[in-house]
């Protein structure tokens, strides 16, 4: 990227900048959509710079056997080439050396290198030959619009589905910070309500710090600061005992009705005055609930919608209004409007290529086999990479089973043949009794 970003512009050199550069495989793919390395791609591609890659085959350099690759990279693409990039396989061109320098055991011939250049200036698609052997030699083209190479990557959600039950044991967790509960849980053992008492942390620090590091446990200075904090550890217990409190109002009944559990959850908080943050009724709720799927979707919003604002939402998402269920919009009898909870453990990702629509391959390829699943529009990136193995790969059909088995049988009679020597004995055949 430091190259490219050093190129002459055209304004100030008619023939612009061109650039040479040898790579192996993972400036191809390496990163997903939106990382550095997929960004760098989308840069160079998407600006047009991209004329040609061309893979070279392996063991051609001295320190190393991976298969590499040139990249030509240019700001003053000609006419013919705008929009299009090049991909050469010379994997399979080369002539082997008498004697092995290092990892190098091949070089390319002045023919091959003439056919090479040959092809990169004819700028036509070559088909790969096949040997009598049917296994594929010399060299291979093929161009592609940029376009090619890029993708959505889509994260697909599915409703989350709970059951519920207070109980003691649910709760107990409660009492410990998830990032600390280990470390949390060896004190309390050890400790019991002394770790509540002002100055006890802090004054058996070093202690706390000596188990953490023959458990093990590493833990930055934040985290050795919030261990041994009383206050934080006072909050919890407050949190675990509203729990109680709750648990002693709703009952100890499992239910699969989450949405209706987490309403009389609610109702009790306002009817005793028991006040607590989002985050803190969540971690009860979520400390005494799990998935189950057959268990009722875990409502997350209701609302309503006029007429215009459902045109104009529609129209946005570039659907008709009764597919709106299909990005998690799902309209309900009463002429609401409903969205869903996502479970993670569930959300998955597709990577759609952006010649295609996002919602046609949801459809086609999605929808069938997921019935309840949604596109999260939020989510999409775009990525960029390039697989040779794809776009060269051919195909061997694979040998007969009648060619197989009559290689299967001289093997076999191979086989019994060396085994009489080695044992100096004499093996009957089908045409001589043994003796």
């Amino acid at each position: 990227m430091e190259m490219v970003g050093k190129m002459k512009p055209i304004a100030n050199s008619v023939i612009g900048s061109r650039i040479a550069s040898v790579h192996n495989g993972s400036s191809l793919f390496t990163g997903d959509a939106g990382s550095g390395e997929s960004n760098i791609r989308r840069h160079i591609i998407e600006n047009d710079m991209l004329d040609a890659i061309i893979q070279l085959p392996n063991n051609l350099f001295y320190n190393t056997g991976i298969t590499t690759y040139i990249w030509l990279v240019t700001n003053a693409k000609p006419e013919a080439r705008r929009g299009k990039v090049q991909l050469i396989d010379a994997n399979l061109m080369f002539r082997k050396l008498r004697k092995n320098l290092g990892d190098k055991n091949c070089e390319f011939s002045p023919e091959h290198i003439e056919q090479i250049t040959a092809a990169y200036l004819a700028f036509q698609p070559v088909e790969r030959e096949l040997d009598a052997n049917g296994d594929p030699t010399d060299i291979a083209v093929q161009i592609f619009d940029n376009t090619d190479f890029g993708y959505h990557k889509v994260t697909i959600e599915r409703p989350d589905r709970r059951r519920a039950q207070f109980s003691a044991e649910r709760l107990e967790p409660l009492r410990f910070d998830k990032t600390l509960r280990e470390p949390m849980e060896h004190l309390w053992a050890e400790h019991g309500d002394q770790v509540y008492d002002p100055g006890f942390l802090k004054s058996h620090a070093k202690a706390i710090q000596a188990w953490c590091e023959g458990q093990e446990i590493a833990l930055n200075a934040k985290q050795r600061s919030k261990l041994i904090d009383t206050s934080m550890w006072r909050r919890l217990r407050d949190l675990l005992e509203t729990g109680h409190q709750l648990m002693q109002a709703v009952g100890t009944e499992e239910t699969a009705g989450f949405n209706a559990f987490r309403d009389r959850v609610t109702k009790v908080m306002k009817a005793r005055k028991i006040k607590l943050s989002a985050t803190e009724k969540n971690a009860i709720l979520n400390a005494v609930s799990w998935y189950a799927e057959d268990a009722e979707k875990v409502i997350d919003k209701s609302f309503t919608l006029t007429p215009s604002e459902l045109a104009n939402l529609a129209a946005r998402l570039g659907c008709p209004v009764e597919a709106l269920g299909d990005f998690g919009l799902y309209a309900q009898p009463d002429g609401s409007w409903l969205t869903y909870e996502t479970s993670t453990d569930l959300r998955d990702s597709e990577s759609v290529p952006l010649k295609d629509s996002i919602h046609r391959y949801f459809r086609a390829e999605v929808k069938p086999h997921v019935e309840e699943a949604w596109i999260n529009l939020d989510s999409v990136k775009i990525g960029y990479e390039i697989s040779f193995n794809k776009y060269f790969y051919r195909h061997k059909p694979l040998r007969s089973l009648e060619d197989v088995t009559r290689d299967i049988l001289a093997l076999e009679e191979r086989a019994d043949g060396l085994i009489a020597d080695i044992l100096g004995v004499k093996v009957a055949t089908k045409l001589e009794p043994a003796e």
